[in-house]
């Protein structure tokens, strides 16, 4: 009763989405040995196209072209479900801009957090990292608490 409360479309997609997951990032750390993670994304991109010191960081500009096609993979893994399932298209009544908004704030929050869910949440509660433990225990508490204090103020999408 309440797996089907929680999970009300069942839950061997979660699992399929969990494999894939795991395996992607088992693949990335196996053929470049780095940790993979989208947060760096943004910093590796704009080594294309910015001169300045900061983002011609070695770090950057050497995974810059795995990152753009990891991202791409996300996109198109996306995309690709999507058409195969026939669950393409916008899933969301939330407007535009509160989007993109909420995009910003987790870009400046994924760099002063040291990287986002994808790499925390993935690689480095799978291997126990304290850092990575103690973030992600940060992220999901300040989402509730955020969460909470929307619906207090009655905000809808």
């Amino acid at each position: 009763m309440l797996a089907e409360t929680l999970l009300p479309n069942g839950w061997v997609h979660y699992l399929l989405g969990g494999l894939f997951i795991g395996l992607g990032t088992v693949i990335i750390y196996a053929t470049t040995g780095i940790t993979a993670g989208a947060s760096t994304f943004l910093e590796s991109t704009l080594s294309y196209v910015s001169k300045q010191s900061r983002f011609q960081q070695f770090r950057f500009t050497s995974t810059r072209d795995w990152r753009v096609v990891f991202t791409l993979g996300i996109v198109l893994g996306g995309a690709i479900y999507g058409l195969a399932f026939g669950e393409f298209g916008w899933t969301t009544e939330v407007q535009w801009w509160r989007l993109l908004f909420g995009g910003v704030l987790v870009g400046v929050g994924t760099r002063l957090g040291k990287g986002c869910t994808s790499g925390h949440g993935v690689c480095g509660v799978g291997s126990l990292s304290e850092t990575s433990l103690l973030n992600v225990a940060t992220f999901v508490g300040i989402a509730i608490g955020t969460a909470q204090v929307v619906m207090a103020l009655g905000v809808s999408p």
